[in-house]
């Protein structure tokens, strides 16, 4: 048997950091593959920006006015931790993108319609953080596998697809998701609800089909039957709400969703147990992380983020997809090793004795590769 199905997760996922020099047009080099999912984050100035979200589905520096967007300009940076409706405030209204390349992005130039300076990725005095997904380099297709026909592109090898589609309004529906594979994780997003506060909703296998978590909030896991109280299979997974709420299916609202599942080497999601100590708890992963979020399901708290391109063991500080704010000055919470991540606080965010916590990871090395060879611990 394999021990993974993926020796060099770089092609797959990557992280990159650059301090900003207010160059208009600056390409930011990943050196591996174009961005389909890209999550950015300003790292040093609270409150400046929150976490931003691209897509190559939607395109970056392109008219996104076919998925909700402002018909005035080409925008489509969609906020992970402060979120609007159209009847506040545009999705998309500050794309600082102008393109996805090759290997990376270009920093967008000019100025918006509002008057803001696009030097919101790249601007003097700031740092960066930009972590990167492979799906199918902007390509996509239709999937029938489900009640509602979904635009998908997908990266089987790797468990990572992008799904879009306009919700019908059913209470109980389906969407196909291309992966071939069972989804552990759905990270999904209403794109033009004006009626009811969009957010971004979770699934996650730890806590089950019949709750939710929400990625721009700190609140614990909650019952609803956002995913039909349907565990998603390999084809498809299950969309709607009752009460007249309809989260992941308001009728003629459009949706995008980040599809994952586990490949072993590469991906896990998973959940562990907090014992309150400073000594926490060990995870085993399979492999050595470069990228980790862990969230509190059983009570509020935030979504912490540590990589290694930040900083590694006692020198990583934590980002929040929830928050606008800069990096967390403890540095020492997480440490990544070759086979999985080490607790190293007692904080509630992380490790409360009795505390349940779910997880998503993604590799640096494969703890052992396909032909046998093992990655090096720090």
């Amino acid at each position: 048997m394999a021990y993974t199905n993926i020796d060099r997760p770089l092609d797959n996922f990557v992280v990159t950091t650059w301090s900003g020099n207010d160059v208009n047009g600056r390409t930011i080099s990943n050196e591996e593959f174009q961005p389909d999912f890209l999550w950015m984050f300003h790292r040093n100035i609270a409150g400046s920006c929150p976490g931003v979200v691209y897509n190559s589905t939607i395109g970056a520096g392109t008219d996104s006015t076919a998925y909700g967007g402002n018909s005035t300009g080409k925008y489509n940076a969609v906020y992970t931790s402060l979120d609007y409706g159209l009847t506040g405030g545009d999705f998309y209204r500050y794309g600082y993108l102008s393109g996805l390349t090759s290997t990376g992005f270009t920093c967008a130039a000019g100025n918006d319609p509002s008057g803001y300076q696009n030097y919101r990725h790249n601007q003097t005095g700031y740092n960066y953080v930009a972590w990167q997904w492979k799906a199918n380099g902007g390509t996509t297709s239709s999937n029938t596998d489900g009640g509602i026909t979904t635009t998908v592109q997908a990266n089987t090898d790797a468990g990572f697809s992008i799904v879009s589609y306009t919700g019908d309004g059913a209470t109980s529906q389906t969407v196909g998701h291309g992966l071939g594979a069972v989804p552990k994780m759905i990270i999904s997003k209403d794109m033009g609800a004006t009626s009811n506060v969009p957010t971004w909703r979770v699934y996650h296998e730890a806590i089950g089909a019949t709750k939710y978590l929400t990625l721009n909030a700190t609140d614990a896991a909650a019952t609803f039957d956002d995913w039909g109280n349907t565990t998603p299979t390999s084809t498809v997974y299950t969309i709607g709400g009752s009460g007249g709420y309809r989260p992941t299916n308001t009728n003629n609202v459009k949706y995008i969703a980040y599809v994952f599942a586990d490949v072993q080497g590469y991906s896990k999601f998973g959940k562990y147990v907090g014992n309150g100590n400073a000594n926490g708890t060990f995870v085993y992963t399979g492999f050595k992380p470069e990228f980790v979020i862990v969230k509190r399901s059983d009570s509020a708290n935030n979504w912490i983020i540590t990589d290694n391109a930040r900083g590694i063991n006692g020198a990583n500080p934590r980002l929040y997809a929830d928050l606008a704010d800069a990096e967390g000055s403890a540095a020492d919470y997480i440490d990544h090793l070759s086979n999985g991540f080490k607790i190293r606080t007692s904080a509630g965010s992380m490790n409360t004795n009795g505390g349940t916590y779910i997880y998503m990871a993604f590799a640096e090395n494969p703890f052992t590769t396909s032909t046998g060879i093992p990655t090096t611990a720090r």
